[in-house]
Parts: C-alpha cells; structure tokens; sequence
C-alpha cells in the first residue's frame, strides 16, 4: 500500500504529470519548485526541502537523472540510482510530486510547470540561477534558502573515501 502511493508521486516526465500540476494551478495552488541530485539523503537536503515546503502549498522536485549527474559530476556518481533516489524523496510526506530530467539544467521543466516560488540554496547567490529569468517574468518569486552546515553529499562521500 505505502509503496503505491509514494509512487503516485514519482513521475519520469513532466508529460506525466501535466494534469496533475494543472489542476493543483487550477484550485490556486502555490507551486514550490526545487532542483538537485539529492543523491545522498541526507540531513541538509531534509532541512532546506522542509524549508521550501513552508514557503507554498505544493512542493515539486527537479530530480536530475542518471544521465545529467555523470555529464554534471563525472562518472563516478551518482551514487544511487534515480529510481532510488526519486522513491526516498517522494517518501518524504511534504513533498508533493518528484519529477525526473536529462537536461544538465531544469530550465526546460521549470518552463513547464511555472512555480509560483523557485527555490535554491544560498550558495547560489550571486551565481546564475537556471529558470529564473523565467520565473520572474511572470512575477513569480525566486529565494534562496540557508543550507546546514557542514552537511552535504560531497562531505559523506568523502569521508567514506578516507576510511580505505
């Protein structure tokens, strides 16, 4: 049963989901739309998507898949596969749709959807964020959250590295 309906959360296109997204706009709906790798869960990811889902009602994920993390991080990771990855967010009760990309950017699925609300961390300050021109040209609204420190993927695959 929970199986099921965790993967009435997963979608490997936006295709598949239009409908659903469509009728969320239609009924007012805010959508929160976030982006990443999320290749390992942890800690920080948590922190920052809670974070997001108290900015708007429903909140969709970019998930990049196998494809676009190799071109984006090289051939060794991901670490674990997007179906695994895709399952453990959509798991995750406040989040509302897990949506699956090739592109090494969501620039594509962000024109698609049109969130309300684009979020990225704060690491991005100052950088170009992909989907956000767009975003703004319909008055939606692009912040950045704050991420926990020390607590990202590159850190536990590097401390998994020094204990060979």
């Amino acid at each position: 049963m929970w199986q099921q309906l965790i993967e009435k959360k997963m979608f490997d296109s936006y295709k598949n989901v239009s409908h659903v997204i469509a009728a969320w706009q239609y009924f007012g709906e805010k959508i929160v739309f976030t982006n990443g790798c999320f290749d390992i869960l942890h800690q920080g990811h948590l922190s920052y998507l809670m974070q997001a889902k108290e900015l708007g009602g429903k909140l969709v994920i970019g998930l990049n898949n196998d494809i676009s993390i190799k071109a984006i991080k090289g051939n060794n990771r991901p670490i674990n596969p997007q179906e695994s990855r895709a399952f453990l967010l959509a798991s995750l009760s406040f989040v509302d749709a897990v949506i699956l990309f090739e592109e090494e950017t969501p620039v594509r699925l962000i024109e698609q959807v049109r969130p309300a609300i684009l979020v990225k961390g704060s690491d991005y300050a100052g950088k170009t964020i992909a989907g956000a021109e767009f975003v703004k040209s319909y008055q939606g609204e692009v912040i950045l959250l704050d991420f926990l420190p020390n607590h990202s993927t590159t850190s536990i695959v590097e401390k998994i590295q020094s204990l060979k």
